[in-house]
């Protein structure tokens, strides 16, 4: 086995056109090929499951959810506007575009108690357990 030298300026095609691309001329419209979805957390409380995801300059209307055979699916669309007084971007990290996210519900949740609220761009979705789902305090005697 022979040792090769490293060079850091030996560099192929892709590395070097990699190093230059803060450098390229301004972007002025979205990645529309980059699929997002919206970050969720999933939280169980003693009677409920609350779900929040973080749906920014979505609008009420533009949001779907639908309970289907044991599946919560969250559908939606975060369009991208632009302004025409501003002047061009120079980067956009934020995606937009359609979005869809499913989650499979356990059998202690009753889906006909499902209820949802949207406030400051989170959307908070609470799946309700089932009365046999809860926990029972059950009192333990001992015999002499």
């Amino acid at each position: 086995m022979s040792l090769t030298r490293y060079n850091p300026f030996d560099l192929t095609p892709f590395q070097a056109f990699r190093l230059f691309e803060n450098a390229l001329p301004a972007v002025t419209q979205p990645d529309a090929a980059r699929p997002w979805a919206p970050a969720v957390d999933i939280l169980e409380t003693e009677n409920e499951l609350i779900l929040k995801a973080d749906l920014p300059e979505v609008k009420q209307e533009q949001i779907d959810i639908r309970v289907e055979d044991g599946t919560l699916t969250l559908r939606g669309e975060r369009k991208f506007e632009t302004v025409k007084d501003e002047k061009g971007y120079h980067r956009i990290e934020r995606s937009y575009g359609a979005f869809s996210r499913s989650f499979t519900l356990p059998d202690t949740v009753q889906a006909d108690g499902v209820k949802a609220t949207f406030k400051d761009g989170v959307l908070t979705v609470n799946l309700p357990k089932k009365e046999v789902a809860k926990p029972r305090q059950i009192k333990v005697e001992v015999s002499n």
